[in-house]
C-alpha cells in the first residue's frame, strides 16, 4: 500500500482484494499509466472508465493488456476496429498500448482499480476524486491537451474538471464519443475517427504525430 493514499473505505477495500489476489490492476501496475507517461510528457490525455476485471488484464494503463497469451477483451478489439477503419491500416497490432502511453498518451480511467470477475467494485469509493485532483494538476501544468473521452464517466469527469479549473482552455482539443465496448460502440464510437483527428491537432501545433 506504499504510496497509496486515499480514503479508508478505499484502502480498505485494495488492501483486501490486493491480499486475496483478486485486485485488478495488481498493486505492482498500479500506477503505471502516471510511470509510461509523466504529466510533465503528457499531451493526450485518452479516458475511459473501470479497469478490465477478467484474470491478468489490467496493468495499470488504460484499454491495455500486457499479456500477449490473452485474447482481447470486446472493447479493445472494438478500439483496435476503429483504428484499423480510422488511419487504414491492419486490424492486428499488440494489446499492450504501452508504445502509445510512451510517446505522450495518458490511458487513464476515472476509477484506477476494481476486483476480479466484478465491474466497478471500486466506484464511488474515492478514486474519482483523486483522478479529479490529478487532472486538475494536469491543466495547471499543461496550457494544451488533447482529450478523448470515451464515455459518459469520462466526459463528465473532463466537465467537472475543467469548471474546477475555472477557464475555457481554448488550446485544448475535446474529441468525445460513446465507450468502445459492445454495449455503447453503436451509440457513436463507429467512425469517430478519434486517431487521425487527435493526430491532427497535434500536426496543427506543429507536434509529432502519434503512432498508434
Amino acid at each position: 500500500m506504499e504510496g497509496v493514499h486515499g480514503p479508508p473505505v478505499l484502502m480498505a477495500r485494495i488492501r483486501e482484494a490486493e491480499n486475496k489476489g483478486l485486485l485488478c490492476p495488481p498493486m505492482a501496475d498500479l500506477w503505471c499509466a502516471l510511470e509510461c507517461t509523466p504529466p510533465e510528457e503528457a499531451m493526450v490525455v485518452l479516458l475511459g472508465q473501470d479497469p478490465y476485471h477478467g484474470m491478468r488484464q489490467a496493468h495499470g494503463l488504460a484499454f491495455s493488456v500486457a499479456d500477449p497469451l490473452l485474447s482481447w477483451p470486446p472493447s479493445l478489439r472494438n478500439v483496435f476496429k476503429e483504428r484499423a477503419s480510422d488511419l487504414d491500416v491492419p486490424l492486428d497490432r499488440p494489446a499492450n498500448l504501452e508504445d502509445w502511453a510512451h510517446q505522450g498518451v495518458l490511458l487513464l480511467n476515472t476509477v484506477l482499480t476494481t476486483e476480479m470477475g466484478t465491474a466497478g467494485a471500486h466506484q464511488g469509493l474515492g478514486w474519482e476524486e483523486a483522478v479529479h485532483e490529478l487532472l486538475l494538476g494536469l491543466m495547471a501544468r499543461t496550457p494544451s491537451l488533447i482529450w478523448i473521452l470515451w464515455g459518459k464517466p469520462a466526459q463528465k469527469t473532463h466537465a467537472r474538471v475543467l469548471d474546477a479549473c475555472g477557464s475555457e482552455r481554448p488550446g485544448d482539443t475535446v474529441i468525445a464519443s460513446a465507450h468502445p465496448s459492445p454495449l455503447a460502440a453503436y451509440r457513436g464510437f463507429w467512425d469517430s475517427q478519434p486517431f487521425s483527428r487527435c493526430n491532427a491537432a497535434l500536426e496543427a501545433r506543429g507536434e509529432k504525430p502519434i503512432v498508434w
